[in-house]
């Protein structure tokens, strides 16, 4: 950071410019206050004499708005953007936008600090990128962002700043014509090969930032500079100095191949699972960094805003302090400087040539890999090749893909590594244009919602910490949203996200249903609670002891309408038979009896009970109701409440049993195939059960257990509960893949990959209340699909800011949908996300 300069702008709409920041090939960034609410930003501004150039302008404005569309999680929200006034000069008004002001220092700076990086470290850095670039590739779009000096490191977890080839360019130059050459920084073997970036290069540039960040040097230094073309397209990566936890997925980042590369998805759920917020958690940054951080952020707020003179009155701090000594870079020289001073020499990332010599005459001061100069050569100013994107001076017809494609490969081979667009396009995310525009026109305002990205909630919630975590959560009359914890029960209002109602009386009850139109029934451990909507005070309470004879009352096993069934059990005693004459009497037991009921909630009236084979200790089974039929429900009984007698009876099979949905009377058990207790099982109106057998989803006519259809499964995953849904069976399986069948004929309509990493359980799926979306949710992220193809619309990770004190969340995710909203949660946190 330095001060601001003679012909520098001092506005930037309603801040007013403190400092520079930094400033790279195609921008200077400002910290910059709004002096009438006292609002910090960074703001980024457009170099003048590439502001004028119109293909410029036009790709900086589309960076800007994709970073709008990315904001959150691990971007910062833009505050404004626009054109600078105030500027001294004559010169063209340079383009702006600003954000938020996050204390944070550039990965480069970082490492020219602290040197080589902790692994910790290194994986939160990973996985917060990867999560962004996770939300950019499901757009089919790449970032082309990615540099040392875009990278920030935070307090509370990294932040990137470039959303686009200009933002993270080495060098960007002004040619004629309307002509804008920018120079890369980071190269990829398919750059190298003249072919089009991807997903995949996005991949390799992650993997050499963070090879740099984990030993300070980049994988492809060895070497003499004239040879590094050679090196990025043929050579293996050098990752010996790379902690050995992180050097195969590094290597997979590097793969010569872009399809032997990882998702970004696999990238961020096998550095941090719980997320990047989870695993910085309590503080991630060593050190000096963090003291270098927190000194950054004292010096910012010290600026004062100029006053009417123009003249820049500072605080207590300078923005020059004294030089302070900084550990050596492996493979390069010792740093030296105020560690937010801007760096001697640009970064010299693999694909570029080191510049003649550092300003001043000082050191370079981090290790360079050279490339060939590309189109415009080292005589333009050094660095890696250039990517000229032209701008026509007039409207022309648009030209053959197969011509442009040649082209590119021509002028590709020509330039020894570099590369050149010509008449084609070159994509940015969101950017709504193509390089090879034919006017000055502004692009059309965009959609606020990109495919892929989760839209952006109606309300969050989270629950207060000083409150046990949520056990239950339950959707009452479209109204609101009942979680029960260990303390008490509370509800939150569904239009508004709000807390209406907090009491101790339901505390530990089981999910909330609807008893009639005005009241919410909650069963907690010793009582049938029903509370008013409004204010949660109780309204009726019918005691265990009281009303069902003592009995200890198991989980809900399902409800319909007004009527709910669960299980109860309470200990009996049984007498010790008479003695035969001059034998010794026997001591009486204690023996579990156990009960299947069913109970009417409005007119709160038990309706039957049904005796049935207790459950392991204490007693009482746990059912669970399959499918509900006009005259009878399938019951599956959970595996872990049955006896070790039962278990070894069943020959490792699974029974289901039908109950009279009028007498309660049990008309029949029977097994399916060679489902086991444990397997997946659900059944229709229609009298179809569906269950999980080995790998596969087998079909039967659940009265006779007849065997109707098969759907293959992945090998070595299996299916868990499937949701029925009009002529569709939506599956889920522990492979992390969801899909359709068809229930007639079992015919497989779609099956997708939520792209998260196996082995897990299988993703719970829910369908929102149109039946039009499918959610999976899991230990890593929620995935909606159109449930009638299977296209992938959405995916959602909790990667907000985390309490510094508080503990990793590792809890699923868990989906409940109302109306047109799904309620995601996870643990504590809440958010209500529109769905079709």
């Amino acid at each position: 950071m330095e001060a601001l300069r003679q012909d520098d702008p001092r506005r930037f709409g309603r801040f007013t410019a403190l400092a520079r920041f930094d400033e790279h090939a195609s921008a200077v960034r400002y910290v910059a206050r709004d002096a009438a609410s006292g609002e910090t930003a960074l703001v980024t501004a457009a170099r003048p004499e590439l502001a004028a150039v119109p293909v410029f302008s036009r790709r900086f404005r589309a960076e800007a708005r994709t970073a709008e569309r990315l904001a959150g999680g691990w971007v910062s929200p833009p505050l404004e953007t626009g054109k600078a006034t105030g500027t001294p000069g004559d010169g063209p008004e340079p383009l702006w936008t600003a954000t938020g002001y996050v204390p944070a220092l550039p990965l480069d700076e970082a490492v020219g600090i602290a040197g080589p990086l902790p692994e910790r470290v290194v994986r939160v850095l990973g996985a917060g990128i990867a999560e962004t670039l996770s939300r950019v590739h499901a757009t089919g779009a790449a970032l082309q962002g990615l540099a040392p000096g875009t990278v920030l490191l935070a307090a509370d977890g990294p932040r990137l700043t470039a959303f686009g080839p200009l933002g993270a360019a080495a060098s960007a130059e002004a040619g004629p014509e309307d002509r804008l050459s920018v120079r890369l920084g980071y190269l990829t073997p398919e750059q190298i090969a003249g072919e089009e970036v991807s997903a995949a290069s996005d991949l390799f540039v992650l993997g050499l930032l963070l090879a740099y960040a984990a030993t300070g040097a980049t994988p492809f230094t060895e070497g003499p500079a004239e040879g590094a073309s050679r090196r990025i397209a043929e050579d293996e990566p050098e990752l010996d100095g790379v902690p050995q936890e992180l050097r195969e997925l590094i290597a997979s980042c590097l793969a010569k191949d872009p399809p032997e590369r990882p998702s970004a998805g696999t990238v961020a759920a096998e550095l941090a699972l719980e997320g990047a917020a989870g695993l910085a958690r309590g503080g991630w940054l060593p050190e000096p960094l963090a003291a270098a951080v927190a000194d950054q952020e004292a010096r910012v707020r010290a600026l004062e805003v100029p006053t009417a003179g123009g003249v820049l009155s500072p605080g207590p701090h300078s923005l020059s302090p004294a030089a302070h000594s900084a550990p050596a870079v492996p493979g390069g020289a010792p740093q030296s400087g105020h560690p937010y001073a801007a760096p001697a020499a640009p970064y010299a990332a693999p694909g570029s040539v080191p510049p003649a010599g550092p300003p001043n005459g000082g050191p370079t001061p981090y290790p360079a890999a050279a490339l060939p100069a590309g189109a415009g050569g080292a005589g333009a100013g050094g660095g890696g090749p250039m990517v000229s994107l032209p701008l026509p001076p007039a409207p022309a017809p648009a030209p053959d893909p197969g011509a442009s494609r040649r082209t590119l490969l021509t002028i590709a081979a020509a330039a020894v590594g570099g590369l050149v667009v010509g008449g084609g396009t070159m994509a940015a995310l969101g950017s709504g244009e193509t390089a090879a525009a034919t006017d000055d026109k502004p692009a059309p305002k965009p959609r606020r919602t990109l495919p892929g990205q989760a839209p952006e909630p109606r309300w969050t919630y989270t629950h207060p910490a000083s409150e046990t975590p949520p056990l239950t959560a339950a959707v009452w009359q479209d109204e609101l949203l009942v979680l029960t914890g260990e303390s008490q029960a509370a509800a939150v209002d569904l239009r508004t996200g709000k807390r209406r109602w907090q009491r101790a009386d339901a505390a530990k009850g089981q999910a909330a249903l609807a008893a009639g139109t005005d009241l919410v029934f909650v069963a907690s451990p010793t009582e049938f609670l029903w509370l008013a909507p409004k204010d949660g005070k109780v309204v009726h309470r019918v005691r265990y002891t009281e009303a069902f004879d003592d009995l200890a009352v198991g989980p809900l096993a399902g409800s319909s309408g007004p009527v709910i069934w669960f299980t109860a059990s309470h200990t009996v005693t049984v007498k010790a038979p008479k003695p035969k004459k001059g034998k010794k009497k026997g001591k009486d037991k204690q023996v579990p009896e156990a009960f299947f009921l069913a109970y009417d909630i409005v007119r709160r009236k038990e309706l039957w009970r049904t005796p049935v084979p207790a459950g392991r200790a204490p007693g009482t089974p746990s059912y669970r109701v399959a499918a509900e039929r006009s005259a009878d429900i399938l019951v599956r009984q959970r595996s872990a409440s049955l006896t070790p007698a039962e278990l070894k009876t069943a020959k490792g099979k699974g029974s289901v049993r039908s109950f009279d949905q009028r007498t309660g009377k049990l008309l029949w058990a029977k097994q399916y195939g060679a489902a086991t207790p444990e397997a997946a099982t659900a059944g229709d109106e229609d009298g179809t059960l569906y269950a999980a057998v080995g790998t596969d989803l087998e079909a039967f006519e659940a009265d006779t257990a007849k065997p109707l259809w098969r759907v293959e499964g992945t090998e070595g995953s299996v299916y868990g509960t499937p949701l029925i849904a009009g002529p569709l069976v939506h599956t889920t399986e522990s492979s992390q893949s969801v899909g359709a069948v068809e229930r007639e004929s079992g015919r497989l309509v779609w099956r997708r990959s939520t792209e998260v990493p196996a082995p897990g359980n299988a993703p719970a799926i829910t369908l929102s209340s149109s039946e039009k979306t499918l959610i999976a949710a899991d230990a890593v992220q929620v995935t909606a699909f159109a449930a009638d193809s299977g296209e992938r619309l959405w995916k959602f990770q909790d990667i907000g800011a985390a309490e510094p004190e508080g503990a990793t969340v590792s809890a699923p995710y868990r989906v409940l949908t109302v109306g047109k909203t799904a309620i995601v949660q996870r643990e504590r946190s809440f958010y209500a996300f529109p769905v079709a």
